[in-house]
């Protein structure tokens, strides 16, 4: 019987650092799989999540995502887990000293036998502070026996750049050759590229001058990157600058290096010049594709260039290039746009002939345009057109006829059209029926504009909300305001009406002169049972200050107050000009300091009248500094601003100091002699008030009141 075979004893699980895996050199002292090197990072335990609620669409805010922004991402120690065991702890090393540099780091730093580049560019690549990185750039290179190569010194510019710091980048070349270390081409298409992925376009530039000075040549490559990067940031004389030092350097040009040119050309509108390079192209045979000549035609498009999209065009035929449906609907677009709708029109039946499909979008652009054009019967072919082609118009296309409809008076067959609209589904906004409301307003045919209403009602729309936009439409045009009013009269007849609507009316005929009818609607809106809101009673602030009803107008500002709101600023300065008028300088000074206080960018006017204020307690001249600083602004000096040279005067000064003010202005043709004698007269006035004042407070301060009010005075009753 054979011997039985003793087992071998079983490898100890638990691991131990001998099993880990190393290089034999010193000099890469990279371990994997150790137990020192294999370190776990141990996630703490997270609580469920407790259910969300389903999602309900009414309740849905557009807005709480900008509220409640998502807290920024936490930094975990997985960032840094493909790291060498000695990049883990220089990163330690920054932690524990919480990212300061100091000599509790360079105590941890020179536990280290050797640093390496190759280590120095590891962690550099992770670091995202740049004065820390650049301190341990520093350290290192200090270390005896050490020199940077080209991988630190780019893992340094990638940090920099990354942080903000990319002027500090730039002097990466003049350290790199201070340190004997002379920068290649790869330095400087690194720094240049960083810039183009930024728009730094005069940094790119500034580079490439570096990048001369020390006597490298850029490749086609490189000279390509510059003058795209410089193209692309609206800096053609630069770009073009570039390319003579490119043909001067005798490099041939590329096909692209071409197409960079020629799109700055026409971004900038110089078609003669586009036209010479492309000469030049030719010349070197190559021949722009049907995508580079779409790519010509929409730069210039978007200029508003038609003449130079039309000779590229004429180039494009030229080469024989066959355009595709995005060139013809670029042209198309921007020929329409620009009022040349026939010439695109051409351009459609050239499309028709040649079997293209064309695209609805097609269609919508030639519709629009010939509607600007008044050409409404052509409009209409071509949605005929449209339906024969197996297209559904959408609501734009149906929109824009229905304007043209309206523009030229075919108010009925706008009206069928727009049942079609309603028939097809595609539920019609405001602005489809914005345009039939305004011809049966101005046609007086309110039955059909009722009808239209009550169909709107019928198909969602809040009618009360559209009215509003439809009154704020028809006043932008002030000769359109009695219409208007006119309109509404026969709508609250049936119950339309909103205090929107009234404030939209009483500012429309407060801007055309109609003050009186302005408050009429006001009163009318309050016997109507209406609540005003503080834009009905701004609006009704100006209205009384300029019909000369100052008390009427206060009583609104404090109705304002007491609803816990602020008055409009035309509001403001209008009550604020009124109650200098009649003399109550003190009310309008409160005025004017409630006011800043309440609004973000009040009157200048106000502004500088509490700085006249302080100014007074000074001699006449610093408060002619003032003017003249405001005057230079653009302002002259206008009631408020007389009225704070008056309180101010009366309080710190005297009134031969203002005079001599008003004295000046009188001089320089700022004020006439009529608007002189009525400041003096507010002046006397107003000085004799204030010792009235200064009068009765002595005698309420030493207890006379009782016996004056016993002989029968009525002097303290005021």
């Amino acid at each position: 019987m054979p011997p039985k075979s003793v087992p071998l004893p079983a490898k100890p699980s638990k691991p131990y650092f001998f099993y880990g895996h190393r290089k034999p050199s010193q000099n890469r002292p990279v371990v994997y799989g150790g137990l020192f090197s294999n370190r776990q990072v141990l996630k703490p335990p997270q609580s469920p999540l407790p259910p969300s609620p389903p999602f309900d669409l009414r309740k849905w805010d557009p807005h709480h995502l900008s509220q409640n922004p998502s807290p920024p991402p936490i930094s975990t120690p997985h960032q840094h887990s493909k790291l060498s065991p000695i990049a883990r702890f220089i990163i330690d090393a920054f932690r524990k000293s919480q990212y300061t540099w100091g000599p509790s780091v360079v105590f941890e730093l020179n536990k280290l036998r050797r640093v390496t580049a190759s280590l120095v560019a590891e962690v550099l690549k992770v670091q995202d502070d740049p004065i820390l990185a650049s301190k341990f750039f520093h350290w290192a290179g200090k270390q005896k026996g050490f020199k940077h190569n080209f991988a630190s010194y780019n893992a340094l510019a990638y940090c920099l750049n990354r942080n903000g710091r990319f002027r500090v980048a730039d002097q990466l070349p003049e350290l790199m050759d201070s340190q004997g270390k002379p920068p290649t081409e790869k330095q400087f298409e690194i720094l240049i590229r960083m810039h183009a992925d930024k728009n730094r376009g005069q940094r790119v530039y500034y580079v490439y001058q570096k990048m001369k000075n020390f006597g490298i040549k850029p490749r086609v490559f490189l000279y390509n990157r510059i003058m795209d990067a410089l193209v692309k940031t609206g800096y053609l004389d630069l770009a073009l600058s570039v390319y003579e030092d490119f043909r001067g350097d005798g490099l041939v040009e590329e096909s692209i290096t071409f197409m960079i040119l020629i799109k700055g050309l026409c971004k900038a509108g110089k078609v003669a010049e586009m036209l010479e390079v492309l000469r030049r192209m030719r010349e070197m045979s190559y021949k722009p594709d049907v995508f580079a000549y779409t790519a010509m035609i929409k730069i210039l498009v978007s200029k508003g260039n038609l003449d130079g999209c039309l000779r590229v065009w004429e180039e494009m035929q030229r080469d024989g290039v066959e355009p595709d449906v995005m060139a013809y609907v670029t042209l198309v677009a921007g020929l329409c746009k620009g009022g040349r709708v026939q010439r695109g029109y051409e351009l459609f039946k050239e499309m028709k002939k040649k079997g293209i499909l064309i695209e609805r979008v097609m269609y919508g652009v030639l519709i629009e345009g010939f509607v600007k054009d008044g050409k409404v019967g052509s409009a209409c072919g071509l949605l005929k057109d449209l339906i024969d082609s197996g297209y559904r118009a959408d609501l734009g296309i149906y929109n824009s006829l229905l304007e043209g409809m309206c523009d030229v008076k075919l108010i009925d067959r706008a009206y069928k059209l727009f049942q079609v609209t309603v028939q097809e589904g595609l539920e019609p906004g405001f602005a489809t029926v914005k345009p039939m409301l305004l011809v049966f307003a101005e046609m007086r045919r309110m039955s059909d504009f009722c009808k239209l209403l009550e169909q709107m009602q019928k198909l969602g729309f809040s009618v009360n909300d559209d009215l509003s936009k439809f009154f704020s439409f028809v006043v932008e045009k002030g000769e359109r305001t009695i219409m208007a009013v006119r309109v509404f009269n026969e709508l609250k007849v049936k119950g339309y009406g909103s205090v929107l609507i009234y404030n939209i009316l009483m500012g429309a005929l407060h801007k055309t002169g109609k003050v009186k009818q302005a408050l009429s609607l006001f009163q009318e809106m309050k016997d109507l049972n209406f609540e005003p809101d503080s834009s009905t009673y701004s609006n009704a602030i100006i209205c009384y200050v300029e019909d000369e009803n100052i008390k009427e107008a206060c009583i609104c500002h404090n109705k304002i107050i007491e609803m816990s709101r602020v008055p409009s600023i035309d509001a403001y300065y209008s009550l604020t000009n009124g109650l200098c008028k009649i003399g109550e300088i003190d009310a309008a000074m409160v005025l004017v300091r409630d006011c800043l206080g309440n609004v973000t960018n009040g009157p200048m006017e106000f502004k500088y009248a509490l700085t006249v204020l302080p100014a007074c307690k000074s001699v006449a001249e610093k408060v002619m500094e003032v003017l003249n600083e405001m005057m230079q602004e653009g302002l002259p000096p206008d009631n408020i601003i007389c009225s704070a040279i008056i309180s101010g005067m009366c309080k710190y000064r005297t009134i031969e100091e203002a005079r001599k003010v008003f004295a000046n202005l009188r001089t320089r043709k700022l004020l006439t002699e009529a608007n002189v004698i009525i400041y003096d007269e507010l002046l006397i006035e107003y000085m004799e008030k204030k010792a009235a004042d200064l009068v009765l407070s002595g005698l309420k301060f030493f207890g006379l009141e009782s016996k004056l009010k016993a002989k029968g005075s009525t002097l303290l009753s005021r």
